[in-house]
């Protein structure tokens, strides 16, 4: 765990693609966005004794897209702390269950060492536990107090999300300092104009779904892979 600034704590772990989730203190309540991959949500548990609050005190649960890597611990955090579940209404369904996440192409188009991510989505592999949203999020919604952008490219429902006052951004998927791996965004374009309109929020910390959160010449960082032709 990092706290990245004031009550903005990152989580990370090898697995998954060293997939990140986010807790966020503020007002005494916590929202986490996105679960990791291990599905007894222990990671996140653990940080919670380890800041010395109950379990209790985790109010919501967001997912930024429906990919397994971020869906892993959902079922198990929803049990263990009551947290209400939210995500954008075109992912809700696969969230619980009832119908599979978009496959994409098993071309190795940046590396041999994504294949077996991109066949685990193809096949479906490994499977999370569906869970039922409480809340769709769309753009302009609060979560906490974050503020939800509806972000497609990625994923049809993929969502961003803002923290104004530690001037914090969360994005779905950014590894190794590219838009996304290019395997796995369904719609180059859309994703395009998604990093455009994060790159205006002029972000000074910014946790990305699959790697290190970008800590220093975030915002310059982020005009830079806005201005990447799709």
């Amino acid at each position: 765990m990092t706290e990245l600034a004031p009550g903005a704590h990152s989580l990370g772990h090898g697995k998954g693609g060293h997939v990140h989730a986010f807790l966020v203190d503020a007002g005494g309540e916590l929202s986490l966005v996105d679960t990791l991959f291990e599905d007894d949500g222990r990671l996140v548990l653990a940080e919670l004794d380890r800041l010395g609050r109950p379990h209790s005190d985790l109010k919501r649960i967001a997912i930024t897209h429906a990919h397994r890597s971020h869906l892993g611990g959902m079922a198990a955090l929803v049990r263990a702390t009551g947290a209400k579940l939210c995500a954008h209404a075109w992912e809700a369904d696969i969230v619980a269950g009832e119908r599979r996440a978009q496959p994409v192409t098993i071309l190795p188009e940046q590396s041999l060492k994504l294949l077996k991510f991109q066949l685990g989505l193809r096949l479906n592999r490994p499977k999370h536990h569906p869970v039922p949203i409480d809340e769709a999020l769309d753009d302009g919604d609060a979560f906490g107090p974050l503020q939800v952008m509806h972000t497609p490219g990625h994923s049809p429902g993929s969502l961003s999300f803002y923290w104004p006052e530690r001037r914090f951004l969360m994005v779905a998927t950014w590894p190794e300092l590219c838009p996304g791996w290019t395997a796995f965004n369904l719609n180059p374009k859309q994703t395009q104009r998604s990093l455009q309109r994060v790159a205006a929020l002029e972000a000074e910390l910014v946790g990305v779904g699959h790697g290190d959160p970008l800590t220093r010449r975030a915002a310059d960082d982020v005009h830079a892979l806005a201005e990447r032709p799709p």
